[in-house]
């Protein structure tokens, strides 16, 4: 399944959720709607979103709480990337300035809070115990996987096993999130709720995975980010670490210096000891066991139009470019 065959799937849905995303946006305070409107409409591919629809649409949800949950997950998600480019020192994002570049780190750290806080406001308003619990945990896990990464830059000695634990946490906890609240509020057992929950964890892993394939191998006019942004901010992530690990002594030293160091000057080295070692086609490979694992997760639900598309919706996070 394309992206733009997904979202005609669930069009009706999503002009909901845009619609309760414009109203819960609105502040007196015209910076914060400048920012959070701004960051919004920046062009995300709304997967996270997506994941409650789907994932209720497995139940035959008929309600209107999906919408109020899909824009939740949206806010704690661009919540943060405004952080994350902050920290990163980011100045663009999807082809696009990022909000700290265009407005300041304070004006992006402050509205990165309010959409934190908003989303919780939303949370409550579901009154639904279970859901401010799994909404709660998740946005904890994040940022406990914000502060991994922060202490994994420049350190070219972390492992491949505490790599993959920091995706689960910063980047795969909220697509876990997100499709276990589907099951909640659509009525899914008890094992049903984890099955998509797995899904939605090894979905989410994959997709990172691809990223980090993407960041020596995407083209910026479909990324919106300039190949080796990783490397410049000394991020290991798995390419890398594989590369230094079956490279020549001289190309893991050169990845080593590029880790510790960051910038680009040892770029071009780097590269050749990718391509050198297949360290992409490795992080590729892993990405496709997370997703035969993603798909297995969800075998025993019912079939549907729902099931399908995130079957589909798994066979595009491997296999995009963008």
């Amino acid at each position: 399944m394309s992206l733009e065959s997904l979202q005609s799937f669930l069009a009706d849905d999503m002009r909901a959720v845009d619609h309760v995303i414009r109203q819960s946006l609105y502040s007196d305070v015209v910076l914060i709607r400048q920012v959070s409107e701004y960051i919004i409409n920046s062009g995300g591919k709304r997967l996270r979103p997506a994941l409650v629809l789907l994932s209720a649409g497995c139940f035959d949800y008929s309600g209107r709480a999906h919408h109020e949950l899909a824009a939740v997950v949206e806010f704690i998600h661009t919540a943060t990337l405004l952080h994350d480019d902050v920290v990163d020192e980011s100045e663009l994002r999807r082809g696009r300035e990022t909000a700290n570049a265009l407005f300041g780190n304070a004006a992006s750290v402050l509205v990165g809070d309010f959409l934190y806080t908003r989303a919780f406001q939303m949370m409550v308003g579901i009154d639904n115990m279970e859901v401010m619990r799994i909404l709660s945990d998740a946005t904890n896990i994040i940022a406990e996987g914000e502060v991994l990464q922060l202490l994994n830059c420049h350190d070219p000695d972390i492992d491949e096993e505490h790599y993959l634990r920091v995706i689960r946490y910063k980047t795969a906890k909220l697509f876990e999130a997100a499709s276990r609240l589907g099951a909640v509020i659509g009525g899914g057992s008890d094992a049903e709720k984890d099955a998509l929950a797995r899904y939605g964890m090894h979905l989410g892993t994959a997709f990172q995975l691809i990223d980090d394939v993407l960041d020596y191998s995407g083209d910026f006019l479909k990324t919106g980010k300039n190949i080796g942004d990783d490397l410049a901010e000394g991020k290991p992530t798995l390419p890398l670490l594989y590369a230094m690990k079956h490279g020549t002594p001289e190309q893991a030293a050169s990845i080593r210096q590029a880790i510790e160091h960051g910038g680009l000057t040892e770029f071009q080295s780097v590269l050749a000891a990718i391509k050198d070692t297949r360290a992409l086609q490795y992080t590729r490979e892993v990405a496709q066991r997370e997703i035969q694992t993603a798909n297995e997760a969800i075998s025993s639900l019912p079939d549907s139009n729902s099931k399908s598309a995130l079957l589909q919706l798994a066979a595009f996070a491997v296999d995009r470019s963008f």
